[in-house]
C-alpha cells in the first residue's frame, strides 16, 4: 500500500524485510533514508554555491530554494553572454556515481542551452570534494522513451559510466571556474579497467 504521494505507508527497512521470510514484500524507501538522501542534495547545492562565489563568479542565485519550476538548481553568470543554469546532483559515494533526473529536469535540459548538470562529491563536512559535469548527449541518449500516449516516465534513476564525465564544470563552451578553483579527486571518471573516461563534454 502507497499513500498519495506515492511512499509505503509501513516504513519498514531492508533486513526488517527480509527477516520477515517474504511475509512483507521489502520497501526500499525509508524516512529515515529519504532524509539521508536530501541533506547529502542540500549538502552538494550549498558546496557548489561555495565554490561559485569563492571562484569570483559575479552573479549566483540559488533558485531551488525558491521554487522546483525552473528546471535546475542555480543560476550562475559572468557576463550577459556567459550565463549557466546548473542542475546538481550530489552523492557521497566515490565509487560510482546514480544520479536521479525528473522529467522536468531533462526537458529544461532539452531546450535550453545554458542548462548544465553537476555531479558533485561531498565529504562528511559538507565540502566538495570533486566535481564534475555530465555530458548532455549521454543524458539524452540514456533517459527511457515513452512507448505509448497513455503513459510516460516522470524520473529515471541513471548510473553514469566514466565516458560521460568530464572533470570541472563546463556549460557549452566555458567553463565556470578556473581548474585550480574546483576540487578533483580520481572518481567515478575511472573506467574498471583503471583507464580515464574520455570526459565528452
Amino acid at each position: 500500500m502507497v499513500n498519495t504521494a506515492g511512499r509505503p505507508v509501513v516504513d519498514i527497512s531492508e533486513s526488517e524485510a527480509a527477516e520477515g521470510e517474504g511475509a512483507l514484500p521489502p520497501v526500499l524507501w525509508s524516512r529515515a533514508g529519504e532524509q539521508a538522501r536530501r541533506a547529502v542534495g542540500a549538502a552538494g547545492e550549498q558546496a557548489l554555491l561555495r565554490l561559485l562565489r569563492d571562484g569570483g563568479v559575479p552573479h549566483v542565485r540559488h533558485v531551488a530554494a525558491e521554487s522546483d519550476a525552473y528546471g535546475y538548481d542555480i543560476q550562475a553568470a559572468r557576463s550577459v553572454s556567459e550565463r549557466a543554469h546548473i542542475e546538481v546532483k550530489s552523492t557521497t559515494d566515490p565509487t560510482r556515481l546514480v544520479i536521479h533526473l525528473t522529467r522536468h529536469e531533462y526537458e529544461v535540459m532539452a531546450t535550453d542551452e545554458r542548462w548544465c548538470l553537476a555531479a558533485v562529491l561531498v565529504a562528511s563536512d559538507g565540502r566538495a570534494m570533486h566535481v564534475a559535469t555530465v555530458d548532455r548527449a549521454w543524458v539524452h541518449s540514456s533517459v527511457p522513451a515513452d512507448r505509448a500516449g497513455s503513459g510516460r516516465w516522470e524520473s529515471a534513476r541513471l548510473e553514469v559510466p566514466g565516458h560521460a564525465l568530464a572533470p570541472g564544470l563546463y556549460t557549452g563552451a566555458w567553463g565556470l571556474l578556473a581548474d585550480g578553483v574546483l576540487p578533483q579527486r580520481p572518481v567515478w571518471h575511472q573506467d574498471r579497467s583503471g583507464q580515464k573516461g574520455s570526459g565528452q563534454r
